[in-house]
């Protein structure tokens, strides 16, 4: 049995990773740590209530888990509160991770960690692993500095970088971008989407299984995982529209500039996913295609 550890077990990415994972319950044996609550909707793991930024707690509650992997999918990404609340971003997106390094170190852990695409700051777009990274908010800033602890630790790691997750799970805490745009439109509401950021959305069931396909084949270093088609993101909202037969006249396009977010965002990023063919024999679909099947997941 391998014992799989998953930080931030309640989120999108951790409930999609239990479900994922506990379809193979002979080979993985699946801890979850997270606050409050279990949110999963299921019992058939093991689940530890923990405040992950009190490091005793965490380092001990670990060393009695004894994982084989911890999966890191724990973080502050609201964009703007970062900018704002420097300390928390810190705390959870860098402190945290050193504390879940040293562990790995002492218990011979790998450690699979999610990153972003935010470490970036979108002047050319369609990113390699090896780019030189320059983020223009504190949240890219924060999630550099925790790809920078593992690759200075002595530890075996997997560093996931990601763009725009999106999906459902059983207790949603917050919301993302198709959900949202889905239900505005169900309700005849208009909604203004900027025109000039390009993404390549990524659909949780994949990043989920990018994390089992790391764990599989011992996966160490940098990979890119998101779809494989550069869009705007009023053309995803159109896709969105499409794929769920809702009215995109009521999508109105906007300019970044008029938002006044409190934190800049990168105006193109989006990821060459040649290296994440190749050695992790994964290939992502277009965002079309993931709606499609997310669709039908959901009707």
């Amino acid at each position: 049995m391998i014992k799989i550890a998953i930080t931030g077990s309640n989120g999108l990415l951790g409930q999609s990773l239990i479900e994922l994972l506990l379809l193979e319950k002979e080979k993985y044996e699946v801890f979850g740590l997270s606050r409050g609550k279990n949110r999963s909707g299921r019992d058939d793991f093991s689940y530890v209530s923990i405040d992950i930024t009190k490091e005793e707690n965490l380092k001990a509650q670990l060393a009695t888990i004894k994982p084989d992997f911890i999966i890191n999918t724990a973080a502050m990404t609201q964009v703007d509160d970062c900018e704002n609340n420097k300390e928390a971003c810190d705390l959870l997106n860098v402190t945290v991770v050193k504390w879940l390094a040293e562990i790995s170190q002492e218990l011979n852990i790998h450690l699979i960690h999610i990153s972003t695409d935010f470490i970036f700051d979108g002047k050319k777009g369609n990113y390699k692993e090896t780019d030189t990274p320059n983020p223009l908010s504190y949240y890219g800033l924060s999630k550099l500095k925790s790809e920078e602890v593992l690759k200075e630790s002595k530890i075996n790691y997997t560093i996931l970088r990601t763009i725009l997750v999106y999906g459902k799970v059983f207790d949603m805490s917050r919301n993302n971008i198709v959900l949202w745009v889905r239900q505005m439109l169900s309700e005849g509401k208009e909604i203004t989407i900027v025109d000039d950021q390009f993404r390549t959305p990524t659909y949780v069931k994949d990043l989920a299984l990018a994390c089992k396909i790391s764990i599989d084949k011992k996966a160490m270093g940098v990979f890119n995982i998101a779809s494989n088609e550069l869009l705007s993101v009023y053309e995803i909202a159109q896709q969105i529209a499409e794929t769920f037969k809702l009215d995109k006249s009521l999508i109105k396009p906007i300019s970044t500039s008029t938002l006044n977010q409190t934190a800049p965002r990168p105006a193109k990023t989006g990821f060459n996913l040649s290296k994440t063919n190749m050695q992790l024999d994964f290939y992502p679909k277009s965002f079309k295609e993931d709606l499609q099947r997310f669709k039908d997941i959901l009707m």
